[in-house]
């Protein structure tokens, strides 16, 4: 039946994909890792919103500031009088929505607007539309996909002339490497059309003691985050893990201007993971890299976003922490 063999297909090739990426990462002699979107299960996405309440973690309250802040200003770069048709708009790793609410407040007096969440956590997408039911003007969908995936299934629909605006908020972008941020900023413009626009937040470098502090909280709610990748292994792939024999580290790494995120082997053990063919074996000190997240300074976000065939229309930095919204424009 169509109505349940897709959701059944999509399950197992995700599967398949966490399977083969675990197996690989640790698999390594030197090096483990595992792809930071993994901890971003249902109860990952769950510990990452209670991360950003906390007074540790500034970047969060710094982005929603800049959003309510500039909502104006926003609306009226996106929705230009002369051009027709509904304002669609892409939030890519929207979560439950929360800090998005004022900007779609004020697109939605402006102009009738159609909000496309796009995110791998389908509980945090159905937060994300009792967020933001109510917001008036604004239609929600939510699409549970891979970033580009979303964005290619909202271009491939568009009507006409309707105008889009693309949302990478929280410094996601700081996830990849630096190389690896341009090409994903070439895939984004790839999608889109002459005039459309991107709003890209960035976290900026600052005193590495503070940085480190918001991904090593006093209460312990990253060290849980980041031990929580053990526990799927073990729901998800029948892995033997005990997270308990893992400490949560962070690290800067100064040359390449990042925090690191590592699970630290306190013991030398060995642990079976059937569902991924493999047997993983560390020595007492051994890590698992499970996240970066680059620092940027303010004109580097300018110059990474020309690479990628973006123009730069404005920027706004909180004055509180550290953070940039830089509005781009394809070109």
């Amino acid at each position: 039946m169509p109505g349940i063999a897709a959701p059944f297909e999509a399950g197992t090739i995700e599967r398949l994909a966490f399977a083969a990426d675990v197996r690989e990462g640790l698999a390594r002699r030197q090096g483990k890792q595992i792809p930071s979107r993994y901890l971003y299960d249902a109860i990952g996405s769950a510990l990452f919103e209670a991360i950003t309440w906390l007074p540790e973690y500034g970047l969060t309250a710094a982005d929603e500031r800049l959003l309510r802040r500039h909502a104006v200003d926003l609306a009226e770069a996106a929705t230009t009088p002369s051009i027709q048709g509904a304002l669609h708009v892409v939030e890519l790793g929207s979560g439950t929505g929360r800090k998005t609410r004022h900007l779609l407040e004020e697109m939605g007096r402006r102009r009738r607007v159609l909000y496309h969440a796009v995110d791998v956590s389908t509980l945090s997408l159905a937060r994300c539309r009792l967020e933001l039911s109510g917001v008036k003007g604004v239609r929600v969908s939510a699409l549970p996909l891979p970033y580009l995936d979303g964005l290619r299934r909202v271009t491939s629909t568009r009507r006409g002339g309707s105008p889009l605006v693309v949302l990478f908020l929280g410094s996601t972008i700081g996830n990849f490497q630096r190389d690896e941020a341009v090409g994903f900023l070439r895939e984004v413009r790839a999608l889109l059309r002459g005039d459309d626009l991107l709003l890209l937040g960035a976290d900026l470098q600052r005193d590495p003691a503070a940085l480190i502090a918001a991904y090593d909280d006093a209460a312990g709610v990253t060290a849980a985050f980041d031990r929580n990748v053990l526990a799927r292994i073990n729901r998800e792939l029948e892995g033997a893990f005990d997270p308990r024999l893992f400490e949560h580290e962070a690290r800067w790494n100064a040359p390449e201007r990042r925090v690191e995120m590592h699970l630290v082997s306190r013991q030398a053990q060995t642990v079976p993971v059937p569902g991924a063919g493999i047997v993983a074996r560390f020595f007492a000190g051994e890590s698992i890299w499970t996240e970066s997240s680059c620092k940027f300074d303010p004109e580097e976000v300018g110059r990474l976003a020309r690479r990628a065939g973006f123009s730069c229309d404005a920027q706004w930095i909180d004055p509180q922490w550290p953070f940039a919204e830089t509005l781009l424009r394809a070109v």
